[in-house]
């Protein structure tokens, strides 16, 4: 017991000692250290990740399809062949996963002209085609929102007059780009009906602006990320078919 209070006794007073002794930061002194040629590598550290880079290489080379024409998010005004490309994969790659989770069918989907990083060029198609395509690590979730919120869309599109990817809705503007027609499986926007809209989690999280996708009537996450579903689509397919057609015009 007397030893109990005895050590007791210690840590108070080592407690009181802290309290009372004030450390002052006196001065703070850096130095840059340049990261470039003049430093030399690291000889076995080379050789050891050697391996892994050719086998990462080889994978990311592997042929998985054909591209037969440049494909690039600058050659048009609302709808871009890569654009249509990338938003009917989701289509194609996310719907089964959907349904079969749900029972549902995805209603349309909308991504970003901006989420588009890289060209197709023509040629051969590979994995790291896809990886310049989508870098990041971004997942395609399913939003259901109401008719207003597609509204809400819609007036979005309008102002921002640019090219963002969709598939399974039909889109009409005229020249100054406000819309004045919008149809999901041939039918107009009913404001009192809900809408399965499948895009990526930053989106849905309000990136671009976005905000209408934030605070869905329900959200659905597919557990399969953009570039993925890029790559699985790119696997079984021979040779790509990419074309600017009219599922969003200006008349």
């Amino acid at each position: 017991m007397r030893i109990s209070v005895f050590l007791m006794s210690l840590c108070l007073m080592a407690l009181s000692s802290c309290k009372n002794h004030n450390e002052i930061l006196a001065n703070i002194e850096t130095d840059r250290l340049p990261v470039d040629s003049t430093i030399k590598q690291d000889t076995s550290i080379t050789s050891f990740i050697k391996p892994y880079k050719e086998h990462l290489n080889a994978t990311l080379d592997s042929v998985l399809a054909y591209n037969p024409k440049l494909l690039s998010k600058s050659n048009s005004d609302l709808n871009t062949a890569i654009g249509n490309l990338m938003a009917d994969i989701v289509m194609d790659q996310t719907n089964p996963i959907f349904k079969s989770r749900t029972g549902q069918e995805i209603d349309f989907v909308l991504l970003n002209h901006g989420g588009i990083r890289s060209e197709l060029p023509e040629g051969n198609v590979t994995a790291r085609s896809a990886y310049n395509l989508m870098p990041f690590e971004n997942e395609i979730v399913i939003a259901e929102i109401s008719g207003k919120k597609v509204q809400e869309m819609l007036d979005y599109l309008s102002q921002a007059k640019t090219a963002h990817p969709v598939s399974g809705i039909k889109i009409t503007a005229n020249q100054e780009y406000k819309i004045l027609d919008a149809r999901v499986n041939g039918k107009k926007i009913d404001e009192n009906k809900t809408y399965f809209v499948a895009t990526s989690d930053y989106l849905q999280q309000g990136g671009d602006n976005m905000s209408f996708l934030q605070n869905p009537v329900n959200l659905y996450r597919s557990d399969y990320k953009l570039r993925n579903e890029i790559i699985d689509y790119f696997e079984k397919t021979d040779t790509i078919k990419a074309e600017i057609d009219n599922r969003y015009i200006r008349e």
